[in-house]
């Protein structure tokens, strides 16, 4: 079965339809996700950030399994945390923090492998390239950062650079609020959308802008056409805008 998975702090719980017959087939409540705090952790459960308001100096992250609406599992981070990402295997968990730290934890042991400040102001997004090589984040400080897991890992390499990014792109002027990212790896390319109005393509292996596009309206909500030739944007004033990747404009 192809499901469809939602969350939302205002109706406290997440969602799970049917995509073919639009039937809700399961309801997780006392939830309070974060935008992008949300993921699926390989093919075993659900796992959802929980931050009452954006002042909370709390926060906790609860596990769900696919067939149950109980929780069955809740953590307790050294910071609230607001979004989550998992790679496909399921194998570890990596959160953003209020404080801009960046959280990697192996799922079996629940250990925290490896924490490292990535921006100076709350994390937003996470998103891990398609061959899972690369983080992608991105912040209130309207910062897009891109990082190496190998290098995150290496120990050496670590202390020897200058900073632990690849790259890092600063030509949003307010709150990241989504990134999506491409095929191929480090030749991919990623967009992200910001409270600024703009969506910016970038490319990985090139490391700059290559297009920015205006909208009307803030973007919280960015698809990926899988041939790459157009991205969907779903806009705060209720409409969902077309942009073509090559050129800098929207239908």
């Amino acid at each position: 079965m192809e499901v469809v998975i939602a969350s939302s702090p205002i109706d406290a719980g997440i969602s799970c339809w049917d995509l073919h017959s639009g039937a809700e087939q399961l309801r997780y409540r006392s939830c309070a996700s974060t935008p992008h705090g949300l993921t699926c952790v390989g093919q075993r459960f659900l796992a959802s950030s929980q931050l009452r308001d954006s002042s909370s100096s709390s926060g906790s992250v609860l596990y769900w399994s696919w067939n149950k609406p109980q929780v069955e599992i809740k953590s307790f981070p050294a910071e609230p945390i607001k979004p989550l990402a998992s790679n496909r295997e399921g194998t570890y968990i990596i959160g953003g923090g209020l404080s801009g730290y960046i959280y990697f934890w192996e799922v079996a042991s629940g250990m925290l492998l490896k924490k490292w400040h990535g921006h100076y102001r709350a994390v937003t997004c996470l998103v891990l390239s398609d061959d899972e090589s690369l983080l992608i984040s991105g912040a209130e400080d309207g910062s897009v950062r891109v990082w190496s897991l190998f290098m995150i890992f290496d120990d050496i390499r670590r202390e020897e650079a200058k900073h632990l990014f690849e790259h890092s792109f600063n030509e949003h002027s307010l709150c990241v609020t989504n990134i999506v990212g491409g095929y191929g790896g480090c030749n991919a390319i990623i967009v992200s959308a910001s409270e600024d109005r703009t969506c910016k393509v970038w490319s990985l292996s090139k490391g700059k802008l290559l297009r920015n596009i205006i909208f009307p309206s803030i973007i919280d909500a960015i698809a990926l056409d899988p041939g790459e030739h157009v991205f969907y944007a779903g806009s705060r004033d209720g409409k969902i805008y077309i942009a073509a990747l090559s050129a800098e404009s929207y239908i």
